[in-house]
């Protein structure tokens, strides 16, 4: 690896290359959230129990809700519940460190109020608009991950709406079955309707270094020593993830807090983050403010963007700065599911459907160079994202396994050995995630595969690796596997105690059969 740039003689040089406009940091969506109090969040929880009580017995059970981050498909069956209330800051404990939070709320809401106090929630997944109660019943991850592990462990305690039309306080003393089974499982359990979170000091600035490495096993290595001592080259490491081009040509991207004032890049102008990484050898320095840093995926949807054209200088140049983010690139997405342009296209130009290869796998530190070998050499898709998980320390709220369902069963799926039972990474581990967000044409695993051939290969060689992935795009497991994969009968078993008239789809049914 080549030496450590200086940063006092080239720092400036290198930002000029990266981006042609300086900036102490852009705003261009920033907006003051005040949080609502809990007078105003009372009466939204007590319009939702009565939308609910207006459900006639025996109807599935659905949110009302406009927006969503899912890329498997769903059913419009179901009454929505009403949840228009929920989505704000309730209040912030600047003193202690915390936030109560409605469960609707989204993180760039949330980001926004604590950011005034100069504080963050210690995991804040990459795209604005997912929600604070779907990234804990779903799964969410970020560059802190390798030390704050993923969201759900961060939180202190939640009121969950469960299929009785009860609101259940739950937390690591309290309702432990339900506070250590509602991560994963994706509100066929019931929803969340507001969450008290740790936050952490951040500073207003995060200085990156982009290191290159041209093989993988050199990167693994790396990553896997950087995520133990929280350091490179003897500088502090606090935020960590990575990119991958191609088996020759990666980078991890370590960030450090900073509090000296300085120019930083804005990536809503000519260039776009990702491609910032890219250098010949050695280290790359870049600089953004903490704001900019937390959302410096969304800008452009890490880089899947470059499908709408956003990334061609011409059309960015008149592309609106405020509509460079996810949320508006979900409407496009809309679009096209609806009329099916994509497709179209691609049938004019004599070129077969592509299949949607969307999804986010965990495997343990050591089998990431096998699986990378492996994705690049059997598709085209490129770039991938990489980001270290290490579960958090939880001993000081551990609770013996047959604790948390008082059912033989629960020894069974090995919950002493994975504190979240319904996303069971073992604990101790270095996990990696590896993000990967495309398609492929729907021959490419022959002319006679069936639907999905691409995506259920992936699902295969994960399952030989010992790995996992996110539900939150389309899965083909068989109930069976998913089963093994996925908290064995604790989701029945907890269905069966906090949703006993199935008012919401069960966890397989939601996540593999689209319910």
């Amino acid at each position: 690896m080549s030496a450590l740039v200086d940063p006092d003689s080239t720092f400036l040089k290198t930002i000029g290359k990266l981006s042609n406009s300086l900036s102490i940091g852009r705003g261009v969506d920033q907006k003051e959230v005040i949080p609502k109090g809990w007078n105003a969040h009372w009466e939204a929880v007590r319009k939702l129990k009565k939308s609910f009580s207006g459900i006639p017995d025996g109807q599935r059970v659905r949110l009302a809700k406009k927006t969503s981050n899912l890329f498997r498909g769903r059913s419009d069956s179901g009454v929505g519940l009403d949840v228009s209330g929920l989505a704000g800051v309730i209040a912030i404990d600047p003193i202690n460190a915390t936030a109560d939070v409605q469960g609707m709320c989204t993180y760039e809401d949330l980001v926004d109020a604590t950011l005034s106090y100069g504080l963050m929630p210690l995991v804040v997944p990459q795209l604005k608009t997912i929600t604070l109660g779907g990234a804990v019943t779903g799964m969410g991850v970020e560059s802190t991950s390798f030390r704050n592990g993923l969201p759900h462990e961060s939180v202190l305690e939640m009121d969950i709406f469960t299929g009785t039309g009860e609101i259940v306080t739950c937390s690591p003393t309290q309702n432990v079955d339900l506070y250590r089974g509602f991560p994963n499982s994706y509100g066929s359990l019931g929803y969340a309707v507001r969450l008290k979170i740790e936050l952490e000091p951040v500073q207003d600035y995060v200085q990156l270094r982009h290191v290159r490495f041209n093989d993988l096993e050199s990167l693994t290595t790396t990553l896997e020593e950087v995520s133990t001592s929280k350091e490179f080259d003897d500088q502090p490491v606090d935020y960590l993830d990575g990119v991958v081009f191609s088996p020759t040509e990666a980078y991890l991207v370590l960030g450090t807090q900073t509090s000296q004032p300085g120019p930083t890049s804005d990536y809503t102008r000519d260039t776009s983050y990702y491609r910032s990484l890219q250098h010949p050898e050695g280290v790359l320095y870049d600089r953004l403010t903490i704001r900019d840093y937390i959302w410096r995926w969304d800008t452009d949807w890490f880089w899947c963007s470059r499908a709408f054209g956003t990334q061609n200088p011409v059309v960015r140049k008149f592309w609106p700065r405020d509509l460079l983010r996810s949320s508006f690139y979900w409407k496009i997405i809309g679009w096209d599911r609806k009329y099916s342009i994509a497709d179209r296209l691609e049938a004019r130009k004599g070129r077969p459907a592509r299949e949607r290869v969307v999804q986010d796998v965990e495997v343990t530190v050591d089998k990431l160079p096998e699986f990378l070998e492996w994705f690049f050499a059997s598709c085209e898709i490129e770039p991938v994202w990489l980001c270290p998980i290490k579960l958090r320390d939880t001993s000081e709220v551990a609770v013996e396994s047959g604790e948390i369902l008082n059912s033989q069963d629960a020894l069974d799926a090995g919950a002493d050995e994975h504190p979240w039972p319904l996303y069971p990474l073992k604990k101790d581990v270095l996990w990696v995630n590896i993000g990967f967000w495309s398609s492929v044409p729907v021959d490419l695993m022959g002319s006679d595969a069936r639907e999905g051939a691409f995506n259920r290969e992936i699902e295969r060689v994960m399952a030989e690796l010992g790995g996992h992935k996110s539900l939150y795009s389309e899965a083909f497991y068989t109930r069976e596997d998913f089963e093994q994969l996925y908290g064995g009968k604790i989701p029945t078993l907890l269905k069966k105690r906090w949703d006993p008239d199935s008012r919401f789809p069960g966890l397989y049914e939601k996540t593999v059969k689209g319910a």
